[in-house]
């Protein structure tokens, strides 16, 4: 009797592993179905300005909303970032987009559909990059960036490493994670932010940048797939376990100096380089769209 149910106990194991077996093979067949795919998005009549006022513009937006000069991201010379070791998930290594490395492959529409649609040169779709996050921002700003990073010393730096695990490539296509960047864009419409102004309207669009960490809900949570090393993003809603009873002045603090309310230092995990270069604008337009969301309870990203 007893071998009995240890035989249809391990014929049950092995249904099992070969099910799980077979999903991860077809998300990961499908990811790399979808990696390939040619865009037709047709290159936007874009195209760099060499106003003073302009490229003043592209590197605010470079430097603080658009997040590209971090050093998780493209870096401060633009010439490439630090690795993200993201266990399981791979390790992500921004590359080089001065004039010396791939800025100067694309001409200026290609970088604005880049920007825009996550699409390559190539017609196809960008790895990790957000542009999911930034395609909110209009002509006149994506000119602005265009025409900032044009101005940018060329730099010869070899890109870094990118590698995609297996559980990345299944939570991409499980909408989880964003690895495969275009499939995830609407190519067909595309909702630009209006004039900024310190309002929640606006504040919705800069939030866009938070999501990645904090979830959709900005309830904060595990990331999914994360390794322990990777801090777990906070609750930034106005619930019992995120920032009730913060002020913005509170808020203010936290962007500038990355210290909390409660007088302790942010985690480093947090870009606190980019937030601090935040205007005034554009720091009362994210607090007036985090006071206008319901609460939720922590980890309802």
């Amino acid at each position: 009797m007893i071998k009995r149910v240890l035989k249809w106990v391990a014929i049950a194991a092995a249904v099992v592993l070969v099910g799980v077996g077979g999903f991860v093979a077809y998300n990961a067949w499908a990811f790399g179905q979808s990696m390939a795919k040619v865009y037709d998005v047709p290159v936007p009549n874009i195209t760099r300005s060499t106003d003073a006022g302009v490229i003043a513009r592209g590197k605010h937006v470079v430097e603080s909303i658009g997040s590209c000069a971090g050093a998780d991201c493209h870096g401060t010379d633009l010439a490439g970032g630090k690795p993200i070791v993201m266990g399981p998930l791979g390790t992500i290594t921004a590359p080089n987009i001065t004039p010396g490395g791939h800025g100067g492959e694309y001409s200026d529409g290609e970088l604005a559909r880049l920007i825009l649609h996550g699409i390559k040169r190539d017609g196809r779709s960008l790895r990790f990059m957000p542009s999911q996050e930034l395609n909110w921002l209009p002509d006149e700003d994506v000119k602005a960036v265009i025409s900032y990073v044009r101005t940018m010393p060329p730099i010869a730096k070899p890109d870094g490493k990118i590698e995609i695990g297996l559980l990345a490539k299944v939570l991409d296509r499980r909408g989880m994670v964003t690895i495969d960047v275009a499939r995830s864009i609407d190519h067909s419409r595309r909702a630009t932010a209006p004039t900024p102004a310190p309002t929640a309207v606006y504040g919705a669009f800069l939030s866009k940048s938070c999501m990645g960490c904090h979830g959709e809900h900005l309830a904060g949570g595990p990331i999914p797939g994360a390794p322990s090393s990777i801090p777990v993003p906070k609750n930034i809603t106005l619930h019992e376990t995120g920032i009730k009873g913060w002020a913005f002045g509170d808020f203010e603090r936290l962007l500038k100096q990355g210290i909390k309310k409660d007088g302790k230092q942010l985690d480093p995990f947090m870009p606190i380089d980019v937030f601090s270069k935040m205007n005034d604008v554009e720091r009362q337009a994210l607090w007036a769209f985090l006071e206008s969301l319901p609460p939720q309870p922590f980890g309802a990203r």
